[in-house]
């Protein structure tokens, strides 16, 4: 009995670390920028893509992250895929699609007009060294 109960206390505390670790905690460069981007001009489509990427991808990590990181069609395609497989994220295979095609459609007509306004992507490994440097 003893040990069941020392699990369970063990997991419930599991869960707030393992939540830390993938929210705002960590501070990438991405995150200073702005934190939100106009899209009125953009289809109606990309429109309702946004609305899905800010409220599915703030659970995560700040929005500013992904609005100031540049990547390529086959780049964002892949960090969606990966964002889809996080524990607790709650994107369906839909609402991915529309992530990315929002982010892929953003890339292409707002950072890629002005590639110096942005911050390239980090690897796995540079992402780590932060974390451990903060």
């Amino acid at each position: 009995m003893r040990k069941a109960i020392l699990a369970i206390t063990v997991g419930c505390l599991a869960i707030p670390i393992a939540l830390m670790a993938q929210s705002g905690n960590v501070n990438l460069p991405q995150d200073k920028g702005p934190s939100k981007i106009d899209v009125s001009s953009y289809p109606a489509a990309q429109q309702q893509g946004y609305k899905i990427f800010v409220d599915k991808c703030a659970k995560c990590h700040t929005i500013a992250r992904p609005i100031n990181t540049s990547m390529t069609a086959l780049e964002w395609s892949r960090y969606v895929k990966r964002m889809m497989h996080k524990p607790n994220s709650g994107i369906s295979d839909s609402q991915g699609k529309a992530i990315y095609e929002f982010l892929a459609y953003d890339q292409e007509h707002r950072k890629d007009k002005n590639p110096t306004a942005f911050f390239k992507a980090l690897s796995d490994e540079e992402i780590e060294k932060l974390k451990s440097s903060n």
